[in-house]
């Protein structure tokens, strides 16, 4: 098994694993790690997408939204208890790891045989081979829920960098080979089974605890209780986050979808270059705090301002310059994905507030509110999503979806963060800079384009502004920021937390 690079330290035949490092240090690895990642699949994804072309990609993506829709729930929430667990890990695992497995197996085989009528419902057949196909990562997900979980207890983002960059470097060639070579979707699916099972192995060797199986009634019915809300949480979770897709490949077919997933992908940048760094950190962040509910709570209205800051302009201006974007980055063939992404731009900002609030929730112990935010949010959802498809196709999806996030969920979510005792009105002053420096940057988009052709000055000069913008607001929260890497209020060594990642031996 490979040596950790924190190092480690031999006493007793046994590995010891060093004290855990600070949020900071953690976040910063994931966003190193979610930024090369992001940046390497982007590129590959905007060269397959050039040589597949609209429907080819929309077929993948048919294949793709049944792989998203069972990884919301295939080890039915448990592996999150991991992370939570106030005592030491090693006592739960396997039986976290038989759930996980187990289940996915179950789930894998129903996604086999449901392959061919899912495909037909959705107007793609020629999908239903791919479908089968994500069966594999779905199996391999369970396998590897433990070893995950465990490295985001003892924030050893190091690590996970050096997973999934192996991963990156195994798969880009052979997707990019395959994609030249005139094998359509299969490239994108072939490509992904490589990299997944490259990150399995990974994940096996580097878990802090040896990979094993095993099942403790108490536990296994603790684990469950505690995961099956979070598991019906994720499945609502999963359906509001693709019924846009879901009502577009049964309504509008695979080229629509495949246009929708194009400008849903871009206006993900924001959110994976910021939420899922941040995900990786901040449940363990709250975990830690939550013997101190009023630090808890202090913390998330911090982390949300610093958020904004940096969420809320960006998403503007990609918002503002959806047409330039999708003519510089796809070519002229993708152009009808600029409406829905002048749309979805505007929705990372809702989407990234609201994961971070998720986040909080679940710590904070309020599963309930989150799946009563669920139900809600897809009861509005569906009907406005199908009132857009049918009115202006994948760009009235768009607009639809934004609408409800801001009108109906956003509310919704301050009210249950109110009730959890945090103070609205911090977080709203916290809102209050960032929305002054978007309404700088979106302006500056649209005053550009009003006055002069040239996509890449447009496209310059916002940028330039953004930066600037970003500096300003910035400099104004230095004093969160060195809150953060000063250990976003973690306990002090006087005061342990309550599982220590160096008391664990392998």
């Amino acid at each position: 098994m490979p040596s950790h690079p924190s190092g480690d330290a031999r006493d007793g035949g046994h590995r010891r694993i060093r004290a855990e490092p600070r949020p900071h240090t953690a976040l910063a690895w994931s966003i190193a790690n979610t930024a090369v990642t992001k940046l390497g699949t982007m590129v590959v994804g905007i060269l397959v997408a050039r040589l597949l072309g609209p429907e080819s990609y929309g077929t993948y993506a048919v294949a793709f939204l049944a792989l998203m829709a069972v990884l919301s729930f295939n080890e039915l929430g448990v592996s999150l208890a991991v992370v939570r667990w106030k005592e030491d890990p090693r006592e739960i695992a396997p039986t976290v790891t038989t759930i996980s497995v187990g289940t996915s197996l179950l789930i894998a085989a129903a996604m086999v045989v449901g392959a061919g009528p899912y495909a037909r419902a959705m107007g793609e057949p020629d999908a239903a081979v791919l479908v089968a196909l994500f069966a594999v990562p779905v199996v391999l997900s369970g396998i590897t829920a433990t070893p995950a979980a465990l490295l985001q207890r003892n924030l050893m983002q190091g690590k996970r960098m050096l997973i999934d960059q192996t991963a990156t470097l195994v798969t880009v060639p052979v997707m990019l080979g395959l994609a030249l070579a005139g094998a359509g979707p299969y490239a994108l699916v072939i490509g992904h089974l490589l990299g997944v099972s490259v990150t399995t192995v990974m994940f096996l060797r580097m878990s802090p605890l040896p990979w094993r199986m095993g099942l403790s009634r108490t536990h296994a019915v603790a684990l469950l209780g505690f995961g099956a809300p979070l598991a019906v949480t994720s499945i609502l979770v999963f359906a509001v986050g693709f019924a846009d897709q879901i009502v577009i490949g049964g309504l509008l077919g695979a080229t629509a979808l495949g246009l929708y997933v194009v400008a849903f992908n871009l206006s993900s940048w924001p959110v994976t270059m910021l939420s899922r760094p941040l995900r990786q950190v901040t449940p363990v962040i709250f975990a830690r705090l939550q013997r101190d509910p009023d630090a808890m709570r202090h913390a998330f209205s911090r982390l949300s301002a610093l958020v904004l800051t940096v969420t809320l302009p960006g998403c503007v201006a990609l918002a503002a310059l959806a047409p330039e974007v999708i003519r510089l980055v796809y070519g002229e063939v993708w152009q009808a994905a600029a409406a829905p992404l002048a749309w979805l731009g505007a929705l990372a900002v809702l989407r990234i507030s609201f994961e971070l609030a998720y986040d909080f929730l679940v710590i904070a112990g309020s599963t309930r509110s989150l799946m009563t935010i669920q139900v809600v949010w897809l009861i509005a959802l569906v009907p406005a999503l199908l009132a857009g498809a049918a009115w202006s196709g994948v760009g009235g999806v768009g607009m639809a979806a934004f609408g409800v996030g801001l009108v109906v969920i956003l509310p919704l979510h301050l009210f249950y963060l109110a009730r959890a005792g945090v103070g609205i009105g911090g977080l709203a002053s916290g809102a209050a800079l960032p929305a002054l420096g978007a309404l700088a940057v979106g302006g500056a988009a649209v005053g550009l384009r009003a006055v002069q052709p040239s996509v890449w000055v447009t496209c310059a000069v916002t940028g330039l502004v953004l930066a600037a913008v970003w500096a300003v607001l910035l400099r104004r929260r230095r004093e969160d920021v060195s809150w953060f890497r000063s250990g976003a209020g973690s306990p002090t060594p006087t005061e342990p937390p309550t599982t220590r990642s160096e008391d664990i031996h392998v």
